[in-house]
């Protein structure tokens, strides 16, 4: 990093070599370590993911290997064809932070968060569960939206993921939101840009997103929390403090369960929203 420039980077890690995506990025604060992403072309057949203590190989589902080396604080993405700086921000950055989480000591999940006032709730969802349109809304609606594809939490605090999410061409269409991107990862993708997150919120407690044939906004008991976050965890591995995760599981839970369509999107929005004190 040149003298005077600003440091940039997401999910708690500072980030070289994609300075062309740098407005996609946040502030680095001092203390994040810095990460160099680096794209090469070639071809891998990797049957399954490895994680050690300082190193990881993990598959991706559009094709390629991303290989993370802790001591050189590393990432080489291995795909078939070159990816843009913006491409590996978001989506292909998601799983290097969940490996660099476990080994800085965080936790982490598959998910995104929003703001409502000072308090900051992860949005947990099945695959097409609808979490990236849940918060494509919740954006329009003025809110801050902390991240969409992975939850990374440090001392009770959410680091922000890259300003952007992506919508599939339905969502976009019907929220009028996105920019087509053509085809990242395996399916076509609309981005949204994002607005800046205010310092200083803190982490409140879940949501579930969940399908259901009429719109409700329920708490979700302590012995349900648990086994749901499990579900969710950024890296398939058993978390890397229990006493934390347990923590983690206490914080309060809401089940936000809609009906498939968007006859009652709108309705089903302002009740989340209302139950949380938006």
């Amino acid at each position: 990093m040149a003298p005077g420039v600003q440091a940039v980077g997401a999910y708690g890690l500072a980030l070289s070599g994609v300075d062309s995506a740098a407005s996609a990025l946040v502030p680095a604060e001092p203390e994040w370590p810095t990460y160099t992403l680096v794209n090469t072309i070639g071809q891998t057949e990797r049957l399954m993911d490895r994680l050690g203590d300082d190193r990881a190989e993990l598959r991706l589902r559009s094709g390629g290997t991303i290989l993370v080396d802790r001591a050189e604080a590393r990432a080489e993405f291995v795909t078939p064809e070159l990816l843009t700086a913006d491409e590996l921000v978001h989506p292909y950055l998601a799983p290097v932070a969940a490996v660099a989480a476990r080994w800085l000591g965080r936790d982490s999940f598959h998910g995104g968060a929003f703001a409502v006032g000072d308090d900051v709730w992860g949005l947990l969802a099945d695959r097409e569960g609808g979490k990236s349109t849940t918060l494509a809304w919740i954006a329009a609606q003025g809110l801050p939206v902390v991240c969409d594809d992975m939850l990374v939490l440090e001392g009770g605090r959410p680091h922000a993921g890259p300003r952007v999410l992506d919508l599939r061409a339905e969502a976009a269409e019907r929220l009028s939101a996105g920019n087509y991107l053509g085809i990242v990862g395996a399916r076509e993708r609309w981005r949204l840009a994002l607005g800046e997150i205010p310092p200083g919120g803190r982490f409140r407690g879940w949501i579930f997103l969940a399908w259901g044939d009429d719109v409700a906004v329920e708490p979700v008991p302590a012995s349900e929390r648990l086994p749901r976050l499990t579900e969710h965890l950024g890296l398939r591995v058993p978390p890397l403090s229990p006493q934390r995760f347990l923590e983690l599981a206490a914080l309060p839970g809401w089940e936000f369960r809609r009906p498939h369509g968007w006859d009652r999107f709108e309705e089903a929005g302002s009740r989340l929203l209302a139950a949380l004190g938006g």
